[in-house]
C-alpha cells in the first residue's frame, strides 16, 4: 500500500517536472522577473521573510523571488525540481544559492530554517498530499519560523463550513471535493483552487498560526490570488 502510494507521489512528481521543463523558457520570459510581480505580493514577501537565518523558496522556478530576498541582505536558498529553471537562476544569479530538489523531502535538519516561501509552489499538488507537504516544511522550520505561501483561492463553501472536516479528497458537487477545493486545467498542468480558509485549516492542522492573509479578485487575465502567511508553533 505505501509502495503504491510513493509510486504515485513520483509519477505526480515526474509529470509536473517534465511539463515545467517543456515550457521553462517561455515561463522565464513570462514570469522570470520581479518587474511582473505585483507590488503588493513583494511587500508581503519582505515583510515577513527579511529575517536572520536561512530562508527557502521552495518551487523557486527562474529564481526571481530567492534574488529579491537576497537584495534584502537574507540568506534565501532557492530550491526546484526543474533544471532549467535552476540553471537560469545560477547565470542570473551566479552569487546565488539555488539547488535542484523537491520539497517532499528537503536536504536540512530540524528546526534549522527561519522561513520558507512556497509561492504557488504547491498548486498543483493533490489535495491528499498537502498535509504531508507542510508537515516537512513545519519540520525544518524553527520555532517562530514563518512561512508565505500563495495560491489560487478558490470560492467558500457558502454553507457557513469555512474549513473542510471531511477526508481530504471526496468528491462533492461542481467538480470541487467536499472541502471545496477545485482542480482545473492549468496551462501547463492540473492545478487547484482553495478557498482560503481551508488552506488555513490545513496550514493550523500541520502546526502553523496563520498572521496575515491577502487576496485579489481576478483581473487582467490572471486568476483570483491568495496568500497566506502563517508562523511555526513551538
Amino acid at each position: 500500500m505505501g509502495t503504491h502510494r510513493e509510486d504515485g507521489h513520483l509519477a505526480h512528481q515526474v509529470a509536473v517536472q517534465r511539463a515545467y521543463s517543456s515550457v521553462s523558457g517561455l515561463y522565464i520570459d513570462l514570469f522570470g522577473s520581479t518587474a511582473k510581480v505585483h507590488s503588493d505580493d513583494l511587500d508581503l514577501v519582505g515583510r515577513h521573510l527579511r529575517r536572520p537565518g536561512t530562508v527557502l523558496d521552495l518551487g523557486c522556478g527562474p529564481g526571481h523571488y530567492t534574488g529579491y530576498l537576497r537584495s534584502l541582505g537574507v540568506e534565501a536558498v532557492g530550491i526546484d525540481m526543474v533544471p532549467e529553471f535552476v540553471e537560469h537562476a545560477r547565470r542570473a544569479d551566479p552569487d546565488g544559492d539555488y539547488r535542484i530538489g523537491e520539497m517532499r523531502e528537503l536536504a536540512f535538519d530540524d528546526r534549522t530554517v527561519a522561513g520558507i516561501l512556497v509561492w504557488y509552489s504547491l498548486i498543483h499538488l493533490p489535495p491528499p498530499e498537502l498535509d504531508g507537504v507542510l508537515r516537512e516544511l513545519r519540520r525544518v522550520l524553527a520555532p517562530g519560523g514563518v512561512l508565505v505561501a500563495g495560491f489560487f483561492r478558490g470560492e467558500d463553501s457558502g454553507d457557513g463550513r469555512d474549513g473542510g472536516n471531511g477526508k481530504d479528497g471526496r468528491e462533492g458537487k461542481g467538480g470541487r471535493d467536499v472541502d471545496g477545493v477545485e482542480a482545473f486545467e492549468h496551462k501547463v498542468i492540473t492545478a487547484y483552487r482553495w478557498p482560503m480558509d481551508v488552506f488555513a485549516e490545513r496550514l493550523s492542522r500541520a502546526g502553523f498560526t496563520e498572521v496575515e492573509r491577502q487576496s485579489r479578485p481576478a483581473q487582467d487575465g490572471r486568476r483570483t490570488h491568495a496568500a497566506l502567511v502563517a508562523q511555526a508553533g513551538a
